[in-house]
């Protein structure tokens, strides 16, 4: 049984999404460029030394829920019921964050990620890292006996689903086409794998 976070956590936590929270705000309203990190720690009212203490860097402000992405999908894999099939679980996961991040409410967000090199830079790199995270996960299953190759092509794949699943115009169609075609591929890397 987990514990409730503490007082002290808590408070790390508000103090977390409060800055994210500005962040945002004021690159939606004035330009992710226009905005630096010592505005953001004066209209948050924190030290600029607390925002680093939160966030590695300015782009990181952006993509806030990087960490619980890449948990999720991890725990896609380490978390589904026994004997559960990896892939429905895994599409599972990216159908639900895909929804989240194709709301109405993410689009200016998307549009501010595709308009900035910076973010998208610093999105490929989580993305890559996201993959190398989902493939250590799939590794590790016992039940999985794959190839470490295997395990980080289906990682990318599944990385990649999301992002074009994301910029389709039938997101939750996408995520469908884009998960028959991974599903083959898994069956073709467990039925090629050595007895």
């Amino acid at each position: 049984m987990t514990e409730p976070p503490g007082r002290r956590e808590r408070k790390k936590a508000a103090t977390r999404q409060k800055i994210a929270d500005t962040a945002l705000r004021l690159f939606l309203e004035r330009g992710y460029d226009a905005v630096g990190i010592r505005d953001v720690a004066a209209e948050a009212d924190v030290a600029v030394t607390t925002v680093f203490s939160h966030f590695a860097s300015k782009e990181a402000l952006v993509f806030e829920q990087d960490e619980d992405f890449e948990h999720r999908l991890a725990r896609a894999v380490t978390g589904r019921a026994p004997h559960e099939p990896l892939i429905p679980a895994l599409r599972r996961e990216i159908q639900a964050l895909v929804r989240h991040c194709t709301a109405d409410s993410a689009a200016p967000i998307w549009h501010m990620i595709d308009a900035s090199p910076a973010l998208r830079e610093y999105e490929e790199s989580m993305r890559l890292r996201h993959a190398e995270s989902l493939a250590t996960a799939l590794a590790a299953d016992p039940d999985l006996p794959q190839t470490t190759t295997a395990c980080r092509t289906i990682a990318r794949f599944v990385i990649d689903a999301y992002s074009l699943a994301r910029e389709a115009a039938d997101p939750e169609a996408a995520v469908d086409e884009i998960f028959r075609m991974i599903e083959a591929a898994w069956e073709a890397a467990c039925h090629s794998r050595p007895a």
